[in-house]
C-alpha cells in the first residue's frame, strides 16, 4: 500500500485539483488532504474518490500536518508514505517507478526524484548538511558572485544530477519514504512549525537508512521562495534555522562534518 499527504493552507482549488488528478492516475492508494485553513473549502475534493480522505485540522504547522496522515498511513500498514507540496505535479509513471527503485534498494528510507521548474529547467534541491553560514550567509550576503559559488557547491552542481546519490539533506516538496523508517523516526518533528522541518527528517532518516536522489523520473514544483517575499514567512524561517542549530549543533557538530566528507567523497567531489 501507498498513502501520501499534502498539508494545505488557503491553497488554490486549481492547484489541488491539478495534484490530486496526478494522485488518481497513480497507484496511490489513500490521498489525504490535511488542510489546516480557517474554512473546509476544499472538503468538496473528497468527492472526487473514495481514494481522497479530507482532514480539516488546527493550524499547528507543516510537519504538525503531514505527521497526521503519517500515523494514520502507520495504523493502515502501508509500506510507503509520500510527502507532497500542492504546488507539485507529474506526468507519467513517476510513482511507480520510486516504487520499483525503493523496492530493490531495501536500505534506502527515502528518495526524491529530479524536480524541475515550469519550464524544464532543473531545481538544485540535492544539499549537504547546511552550516549556520551556508544557510544564513547565501540568505543574507546580497554578492550574487559569493552565491552563485557557494550555491554550486553547497547544492553539489558539479554532480550533473543525472546519476542516483547518496545524498544527505532532500527537500521536503516530494519525499517518498519507508513507512517502517518512518517508525524508527517518528515522523516530522512538530517543534518545527514551517521551515526545516524536512532537513531535520532528512537528518534523522539518514542516521538509520540511506537517503537517495533518483533522476530517473522527473516532477514539477511551482517553487515560491516566500520566505524571500513575506517578511512574516521570514520570521518563520528564521526561527526555524535557529531551532535546528540549537538541536544539532550551531558550530561543533561531529556529525554534519563526517556526513559532509563521506557524501562529498563518494560523489568524488573536492
Amino acid at each position: 500500500m501507498i498513502t501520501a499527504s499534502v498539508v494545505t493552507f488557503h491553497t488554490l482549488c486549481i492547484d489541488v485539483k491539478r495534484l490530486a488528478d496526478c494522485v488518481l492516475q497513480s497507484p496511490i492508494d489513500v490521498f489525504f488532504i490535511i488542510d489546516n485553513s480557517s474554512n473546509d473549502s476544499l472538503r468538496e475534493f473528497a468527492a472526487l474518490s473514495g481514494r481522497i480522505v479530507y482532514i480539516h485540522s488546527d493550524n499547528l504547522g507543516f510537519g504538525s500536518g503531514h505527521n497526521i496522515a503519517i500515523r494514520k498511513s502507520i495504523e493502515m500498514k502501508a509500506h510507503y508514505h509520500i510527502v507532497i507540496n500542492p504546488d507539485i505535479y507529474w506526468n507519467g509513471s513517476v510513482v511507480e517507478k520510486l516504487t520499483e527503485f525503493m523496492d530493490a534498494t531495501l536500505d534506502c528510507g527515502l528518495v526524491m526524484p529530479k524536480v524541475l521548474y515550469p519550464n524544464g529547467t532543473i531545481q538544485y534541491l540535492c544539499k549537504l548538511l547546511p552550516t549556520p553560514m551556508d544557510l544564513f550567509g547565501r540568505r543574507f550576503i546580497p554578492v550574487k558572485a559569493y552565491q552563485e559559488r557557494h550555491d554550486a557547491w553547497f547544492e553539489l552542481h558539479r554532480t550533473g544530477y543525472d546519476k542516483v546519490m547518496e545524498i544527505p539533506s532532500l527537500s521536503g516538496c516530494f519525499m517518498f519514504m519507508r513507512v517502517e523508517t518512518l517508525k524508527k523516526v517518528g515522523g516530522f518533528d512538530e517543534r518545527f512549525f514551517m521551515y526545516a522541518e524536512d532537513l531535520d527528517l532528512c537528518r534523522r532518516i539518514g542516521e538509520v537508512s540511506k537517503t537517495m536522489f533518483y533522476p530517473g523520473v522527473s516532477i514539477y514544483h511551482e517553487y515560491e521562495k516566500g520566505s524571500y517575499k513575506n517578511r512574516k514567512l521570514l520570521k518563520y524561517h528564521i526561527c526555524s534555522v535557529v531551532k535546528y542549530f540549537n538541536k544539532w549543533g550551531w558550530i561543533f557538530d561531529g556529525k554534519r562534518a563526517a556526513t559532509n566528507r563521506k557524501c562529498l567523497k563518494q560523489l568524488d567531489i573536492k
